[in-house]
């Protein structure tokens, strides 16, 4: 098996996480107090091909594992977030 470097990126609002191939390993959520928390995970852009949808419950930090090698995303990692104040993308 081969290794890759974990990188980590922060966002607080929709945007492109990563403009390229990555696979993502794990994700941190930091939720808000109000509404339905959910991250959505889209591979080429905010209108692209939807790979990982979470919903969480509210004022709270989650820590979400993906397993193996991770979510490969080959165009981009693209972000849509509702009622979150924070997300950390680990990739590789």
């Amino acid at each position: 098996m081969s290794q890759s470097d974990i990188f980590a990126v922060t966002k607080t609002a929709d945007a492109t996480v990563f403009a390229g191939r990555a696979r993502v390993r794990q994700i941190q959520v930091h939720t808000s107090g109000s509404g339905s928390p959910a991250v959505v995970l889209k591979d080429g852009g905010s209108s692209g091909t939807t790979l990982l949808s979470l919903t969480f419950t509210t004022s709270n930090v989650h820590s979400v594992n993906i397993p193996d090698n991770g979510i490969l995303f080959t165009t981009d990692v693209y972000l849509d977030l509702t009622a979150c104040e924070g997300v950390t993308v680990f990739l590789s």
